[in-house]
């Protein structure tokens, strides 16, 4: 269910919030459930989507920008102007699809770094709406992606964790000036 927040898809010269990059503590700190749904959140949600439009990103989770909340924006139709973004609050994950899908991802947090991933590739997502409106949704493809990308940074986890080829991991954070220790690879065949 799309949101009803509707925002000129634009790059501003000045994106209302700062993101912060793989290495800064804060994206490791989880995030806290949201109890109030109310207008200064929907400000948040507001500066959220304008700040992923100014980064040319897809997806935003408020701890990349230092607000310690289970909120996250999604938009995978930058090109059309008319189409809603997705704004999930307290997202949970209640099914799984049985196919793995790997592809490859990227992050605000982590410019210029591209890798693939391996994730399922369905998925049905409960969440509220940005008027605290419990809604559900199923998802596939880029979308279903988009989303436990950006919940996971809901937990403190970021894509970066997840890659199972160390080789590629490593030259590509050095290509683009991150470490390899900022990583915390996540036991992936548990």
């Amino acid at each position: 269910m799309p949101t009803s927040i509707l925002i000129d898809k634009k790059k501003l010269a000045k994106p209302p919030l700062e993101i912060h990059y793989l290495g800064d503590r804060v994206l490791r700190q989880p995030a806290k459930r949201i109890t109030n749904v109310d207008e200064e959140l929907r400000q948040t949600i507001v500066a959220m989507l304008q700040t992923m439009y100014s980064s040319d990103g897809i997806g935003l989770a408020a701890p990349q920008v230092g607000i310690h909340k289970q909120l996250i924006v999604i938009d995978c139709e930058l090109d059309k102007p008319e189409a809603p973004p997705l704004v999930l609050i307290n997202p949970t994950i209640k099914k799984y699809g049985k196919a793995l899908c790997k592809d490859q991802e990227g992050c605000l947090s982590i410019p210029g770094v591209y890798l693939d991933v391996e994730r399922p590739e369905t998925i049905e997502v409960a969440y509220k709406d940005e008027f605290g409106r419990p809604r559900s949704l199923k998802a596939d493809g880029l979308l279903a992606r988009a989303i436990q990308h950006e919940m996971d940074h809901l937990s403190g986890v970021l894509f970066v964790d997840r890659v199972e080829n160390k080789l590629a991991l490593t030259e590509e954070l050095q290509k683009k000036g991150f470490s390899l220790q900022h990583v915390q690879r996540l036991n992936l065949g548990a």
